[in-house]
């Protein structure tokens, strides 16, 4: 039996479309259309309709079962009160009539007299057009009020941010909402100390924190009130969320608008740059100090986290990098069998070995921690003896080094923006001369992307030497909010990431002099926050008695001659018959140790075994 054919109502309204009136309420397109049905003997009618949907959208749930039942037949005529409740994307309302075509389906549009049954109406595409400039001109309309309104220094969110909630008496103002506000305190904190997005979400699973949509939803806030108890795990926390929270300058008091864009056809939101961002300071109560949102926002950038770590990063993690290539050294935990942190360039170890970096660069965290241990004490004495001195000092080193970066930077920008004038006059030339037919137009199009190219190479160093000399006049000046670091602390015996990354921006580490040596001298250079690289006056130079003098000459000349017998055995054989003697049983004491370390970083519940996902074998069915 052949299934009879449906005459399909189509009824859409829009937020924008109640601002017109009851005229197109979905009450009153039902109303029109059955009736028009009726007068036009077009029966077996049946309503689709979209409710509070945008016609730039066609991912309209009525619209879609609409559309599947003209592809499957059983459609033969579509009624809708005027074109734009079809869409208001000209393009795409074309694209669709040209299917209901194909498919011969009748459109029939009561208020504009469309009527595909009687041919083509010339004035449909304009009429379209126009269905589009309205929800355009809709959309202008609405940004400029919350552009407005953003601009003024007024929050244009819908909701706030977790650990806020709006205040009752003032919703453009935000209040702390000191329970979710204590949370966000600890993961900022627990960062600090080392932990990564991933670990902190499991410490709040375990201690069972509720997740920001749950808290936010007690509160009759957020995107889940009113459907809370759909959400299947209520202490579920993710790295993303975590990360999401590392992030929100909100935390500071300020306001953040137009962090986001979108286009009126598109309804999803787009993240756009910083430097788009409106941002007006003190708006509200700050529940993150500026301190420690800086120091998150290093680590932050410094480290990169894996889910199943041994446990929290090292305090050096991430600010150590290498001389020569000046990518990051990393850390590993267990060093020929001892836990040992040992740091080297992960660039070196890339095959081939060597190409991208010439040594491993490596060194003990041990070793650098005691130094930066001794220069932050002697740097301590210093200030506390003559805080006016040590300032000065620092000053006196930082203009020398800023009159030296500016003639420099100064001089680069210079020559670049001479550069960049000529190419400018050369692109214009070349042009003219291939308008007047004088160079092919292979050879203009190869001048031309040649010339471009360097173009835009020479804005690029513009703008980096700009943004250079900028930083640095930032920095200017800025040795007293250094000495004032120091007026918490009396000693650093024991070197916390937090105490780290206050006072460190980066390590440099050096080859050693003499490669593969562990006795070899090593250059470190240290640099500050605030301040660069910065020795104090006197350090590591205390004179040696000529006993001691006369014992480190002994050990030097020791430690040469077994390094020449070093050399020695590794060019006869010996030292590979050794090695190879012994070879697997250093192997196997290793693989023991490290086994040992992990079983004790399992049971201490600072490690969490990745179980293996088991791939099923051909032919048989997973279970």
């Amino acid at each position: 039996m052949k299934t009879p054919t449906i005459t399909a109502l189509y009824e859409r309204l829009s937020r924008d479309d109640e601002l017109q009136g009851e005229s197109n309420s979905i009450s009153n397109q039902k109303r029109l259309l059955e009736e028009y049905a009726r007068n036009h003997n077009l029966t077996n009618t049946i309503h689709f309709t979209d409710d509070g949907i945008s016609g730039t959208r066609f991912d309209r749930p009525g619209f879609m079962a609409m559309m599947a039942d003209v592809e499957s037949g059983k459609i033969h005529t579509i009624c809708v009160k005027d074109m734009s409740r079809v869409g208001r994307d000209y393009l795409k309302v074309g694209e669709i009539m040209e299917i209901l075509r194909k498919k011969g389906v009748r459109l029939i549009a009561v208020n504009d007299g469309v009527d595909s049954f009687n041919g083509d109406d010339d004035f449909t595409p304009f009429r379209n057009i126009m269905n589009e400039y309205y929800a355009r001109d809709t959309s202008k309309k609405i940004r400029s009020t919350f552009a407005a309104k953003g601009r003024s220094g007024k929050h244009v969110a819908s909701t706030t941010p977790y650990g806020y909630l709006k205040d009752p008496l003032d919703h453009n103002h935000w209040i702390v909402n000191e329970e979710a506000a204590q949370v966000v305190r600890r993961i900022y904190q627990l960062t600090i100390d080392g932990y990564g997005p991933y670990q902190i979400s499991q410490i709040l699973s375990k201690e069972k924190v509720e997740i920001p949509a749950v808290q936010m939803a007690h509160n009759g806030v957020g995107l889940w009130r009113g459907r809370v108890e759909t959400i299947k795990d209520p202490y579920a926390w993710t790295s993303s969320t975590i990360v999401g929270i590392l992030t929100k300058r909100e935390y500071l008091g300020e306001t953040v608008n137009f962090k986001t864009r979108k286009h009126f056809k598109d309804k999803k939101s787009h993240y756009v740059s910083m430097d788009q961002w409106t941002v007006f300071e003190g708006t509200q109560e700050p529940i993150i100090d500026q301190e420690t949102f800086d120091t998150v926002q290093r680590i932050r950038s410094q480290v990169r986290r894996y889910p199943n770590g041994w446990g929290p990063a090292h305090p050096l993690t991430g600010l150590l990098i290498c001389s020569d290539c000046g990518k990051r050294l990393y850390e590993h935990r267990n060093y020929n069998g001892s836990k040992k942190s040992l740091f080297t360039c992960g660039e070196y170890a890339k095959l081939p070995i060597g190409s991208r970096c010439p040594s491993g660069h490596r060194i003990f965290a041990d070793t650098v921690m005691k130094l930066l241990s001794e220069i932050l004490q002697a740097c301590a004495e210093y200030v506390h003896i003559d805080r006016e001195q040590f300032v000065q000092s620092i000053q006196q080193e930082e203009e020398s080094l800023y009159n030296e970066e500016q003639a420099r930077y100064t001089e680069r920008i210079r020559v670049a923006q001479s550069r960049a004038s000529d190419l400018e006059k050369l692109i214009c030339r070349i042009y003219e001369d291939h308008i007047l037919d004088k160079i092919p137009d292979e050879r203009y199009e190869a001048l031309d992307n040649q010339y471009s190219q360097e173009l835009k190479r020479m804005k690029e160093e513009i703008t980096h030497c700009e943004a250079a000399l900028a930083e640095h006049a930032k920095k200017r000046g800025s040795a007293g909010k250094f000495a004032d670091l120091f007026d918490n602390y009396q000693t650093f015996d024991n070197l916390t990431s937090n105490i780290v990354h206050q006072f460190v921006d980066k390590i440099v580490v050096h080859e050693r002099e003499i490669k593969g040596s562990q006795t070899s001298p090593q250059q470190i250079d240290i640099y500050f926050n605030f301040i660069g690289n910065f020795v104090p006056p006197n350090f590591g130079e205390a004179a040696l008695t000529p006993e001691q003098a006369e014992e480190q000459k002994k050990l030097a000349e020791r430690r040469a001659k077994f390094r020449e017998n070093y050399k020695k055995r590794k060019e006869n054989g010996a030292q590979q018959m050794y090695e190879e003697r012994y070879k697997e049983k250093h192997r196997a004491m290793v693989t023991a140790k490290k086994e040992e370390y992990r079983a004790e970083a399992i049971a201490n519940g600072i490690y969490t075994p990745v179980q293996p996902i088991l791939q099923p074998q051909r032919g048989v069915a997973a279970v």
